[in-house]
């Protein structure tokens, strides 16, 4: 019979992205702007696209213009699937 000393690993990390807070209107939730820099597939310029994501802020700490890091969870509600882990930096 075997035992495992150590839990599985993961093999497949939760997602980590970092962005701009762009709507706290929400209670325990707000809607965080991610830039991707990606090049044209054709034409080889690089562009940004940006996505928003809704994470979910437990104590309503981020606001308007806070970057912050948002991690991958379950899904939470319709659209939230992102969770709020840290604010790198709090709007000037």
């Amino acid at each position: 019979m075997e035992h495992a000393e150590n839990p599985p690993v993961r093999e497949n990390p939760r997602k980590v992205r970092e962005g701009i807070v762009v709507s706290d209107h929400m209670v325990d939730t707000v809607v965080v702007a991610v830039n991707e820099r990606v090049s044209h597939p054709r034409y080889g310029k690089t562009v940004q696209r940006t996505k928003k994501l809704y994470a979910h802020d437990a104590g309503n700490e981020a606001h308007v213009g806070d970057r912050v890091r948002v991690q991958e969870t379950r899904p939470l509600s319709k659209l939230k699937r992102w969770r709020l882990t840290e604010i790198v930096e709090r709007a000037r």
